[in-house]
């Protein structure tokens, strides 16, 4: 049997954090999480809020699980209904190739 890991959260998310595919996951994820965790905080099933933004269970699903691409619309009202605000923010890419000049 081995033994128990001394690994707290926190340190294994220190180390996560220096793995760039870790990173690029998390941010892909993040806006799903957000979502899902405030349909939890106002005790709501993935049904009702799509009863509540006019959309299926499904949707929700997909949107919570990262794998959809909502339009902003869609974003709008599941934010209404969730009492939150949508923030975009654009991040530069890092330059991967010297300019062309």
């Amino acid at each position: 049997m081995s033994p128990l890991s001394k690994t707290t959260l926190q340190d294994w998310e220190t180390e996560q954090l220096q793995n760039p595919d870790f990173v690029e996951v998390v941010r892909a994820l993040e806006p799903g999480y957000q979502i899902a965790r405030l349909r939890i905080q106002r005790g709501l099933t993935q049904a009702q809020l799509a009863d509540l933004v006019g959309t299926r269970q499904p949707s929700i699903a997909r949107l919570e699980s990262g794998q959809s691409h909502p339009s902003l619309s869609f974003l709008q009202r599941v934010a209404e209904v969730l009492q939150a605000r949508i923030e975009v923010h654009l991040v530069p890419l890092e330059m991967t190739e010297a300019p062309h000049g």
